[in-house]
């Protein structure tokens, strides 16, 4: 099927109308294609298009409001000295995340299914063939976990509840049980996960826009209070905006990285599009509006955090600037249960669309024909749901959660998982101006702005050499070298590259086969391709 071809087609998937891809010769019955330039193609999920438009959006703005909101301003603030630069920064950090949204803007309306980055890469790196196949399924089944935000949930959960008397063992209980019983309600029935996160979804937007207007409130109705002493005072006039601003690049660049991570998850909505109704629509508003949003609900909650605490007390709080906020609104003993569970709650919610969505992921990867098992995994029975590809999420998570110590070494496997995902990200960016040239007719319903592309480019490229330039004195956050991180993620990736030479270049040389690709169907209706060896013939 020609790419000029694809304009109906998306017209068809904008009214959730399934499209078959077939190839029917006359005399058999008809086979789906999987050919890779079939990604083009609109796709309905076996279990239905049950994403709405609000539906999408939780999915966005509750993977991408986690924790960091409630901890990060305090040590942003220290490190920038001003108010000014804080909230400025928190302002650039949404310019940067819009930088990101455009690449999955243009990419997902191009290739409207479920998979993101996989479909893209695959779709942009033809060869080496399987390659980027390859890549995208060691980076799942080796770092496809979600652990930190199950640790937030079940170490503040225990502390609402009992305090610091909590060990370790009752918080890792505490966040294995949630990712438990999210991958049994995500694995039993599709509509009932999709209510209960839209539910912590809205309650989270509710909490951060509540923390926001009680800061607007202090700011209008509270009286001035002149015969406090300065560093009692709430200071919003425009030079004590500014008073103490750090503008070293050293510092407002790390500064930058860290707000930046509060904008991460934009793309989240591109793993799941087989499930949207009208994805091509819904993609083109839903992000741009998840973006906006987030970023005046920062804005508000920084706000809100420099109108009721002392300036010095927030640049000496570190981590526990929103236990300042609710010690100041709601007293000591509530503020100690209301904060908590909070971020407990803003923490469930992270978990359950980036479960949500990882089992999606790891159900194309699936499909592919990438992971072992591959037809069970793929397979949507019993229940109709992703189950493969949530046990395969499942799995390494709950290993993360339950084995490393809290601390330096589960902290460093937490950096181990982010840091590959720069070079995909950068493989993406990078493989857009190359399909512009190689694809200049296929249907583009966006087109990211190209000094945008340049300036992806370049965050990438910083985000990539940062965990190499050294710290102050030499020494990170951790007992060990600070890149260690980096080098192990470096190290994942090299392994994936060695993983695809043996098996599809060395072995097939060595044994005189070739890797072919097969498509089937499975009893559920799942097309999936199988990878399967074919001797090579030779030729007198």
């Amino acid at each position: 099927m020609s790419l000029n071809e694809q304009e109906p087609l998306l017209s068809k998937i904008s009214t959730g109308e399934p499209e078959s891809h077939v190839i029917d010769d006359g005399l058999s019955d008809p086979v789906p294609s999987r050919n890779i330039d079939d990604d083009v193609l609109p796709e309905t999920a076996t279990y239905g298009r049950n994403l709405g438009w609000s539906g999408a959006y939780i999915v966005v703005i509750s993977r991408v409001i986690g924790s960091g909101i409630f901890a990060t301003p305090g040590s942003i603030t220290k490190s920038v000295g001003s108010i000014g630069i804080s909230l400025l920064l928190w302002v650039a950090g949404a310019v940067l995340a819009a930088c990101g949204l455009s690449i999955s803007l243009e990419y997902g309306c191009m290739l409207p299914r479920s998979g993101g980055e996989k479909v893209y890469l695959e779709f942009t790196y033809r060869h080496p063939r399987f390659l980027a196949s390859t890549l995208v399924a060691v980076q799942a089944v080796l770092l496809g976990f979600t652990a930190s935000n199950c640790i937030v949930f079940g170490r503040y959960t225990v502390y609402a509840f009992y305090g610091h008397d909590a060990t370790d063992f009752a918080q890792k209980l505490v966040a294995a049980s949630l990712m438990t019983v999210i991958t049994v309600i995500h694995g039993s029935h599709v509509k009932t996960g999709i209510a209960i996160q839209n539910a912590f979804g809205w309650v989270k937007v509710v909490l951060v826009v509540s923390m926001g207007f009680a800061g607007l409130y202090v700011i209008l109705f509270r009286p001035t209070a002149t015969d406090l002493p300065a560093s009692e005072r709430q200071a919003f006039s425009w030079d004590d905006l500014w008073e103490g601003s750090n503008w070293s690049w050293g510092i407002i660049s790390t500064a930058v990285f860290k707000v930046s991570y509060s904008y991460a998850g934009l793309h989240n909505i591109n793993n799941v599009l087989n499930e949207v109704k009208d994805p091509v629509r819904t993609l083109k508003s839903v992000g741009p509006i998840a973006l906006l949003t987030a970023c005046i609900f920062y804005l508000l909650v920084n706000i809100a955090y420099f109108a009721v605490i002392p300036l010095q007390e927030i640049k000496d709080s570190g981590e526990l600037v929103a236990a300042l906020f609710f010690d100041r609104l709601f007293g000591n003993s509530i503020g100690k249960t209301v904060l908590p569970l909070a971020i407990a709650v803003s923490a469930a919610g992270n978990v359950m669309v980036v479960t949500f969505a990882s089992a999606r992921v790891n159900q194309e990867i699936a499909r592919q024909g990438f992971l072992p098992y591959a037809s069970l995994f793929s397979s949507s029975r019993p229940f109709n749901t992703p189950l493969g590809g949530l046990i395969v999420h499942y799995i390494p998570s709950i290993l993360v959660i339950t084995l490393p110590p809290l601390g330096d070494v589960y902290a460093f496997i937490l950096d181990v998982e982010g840091y590959p995902g720069q070079f995909f990200a950068l493989a993406t960016t990078v493989g857009l101006l190359k399909l512009r040239k190689s694809h200049p007719d296929i249907l583009r319903p966006f087109r990211a702005w190209l000094p945008v592309v340049w300036l992806r480019i370049g965050v990438c490229l910083a985000l990539i050499a940062a965990p190499f330039v050294p710290p102050k004195g030499g020494k990170g956050d951790v007992s060990f070298f600070y890149a260690t991180y980096a080098i192990v993620g470096i190290m994942i990736i090299l392994f994936a590259v060695g993983y695809w030479y043996v098996y599809f270049v060395a072995l097939p040389w060595w044994n005189g086969h070739r890797i072919e690709e097969e498509t089937d169907v499975l009893e559920d209706g799942t097309s999936i391709t199988k990878l399967v060896k074919v001797k090579n013939i030779e030729v007198s």
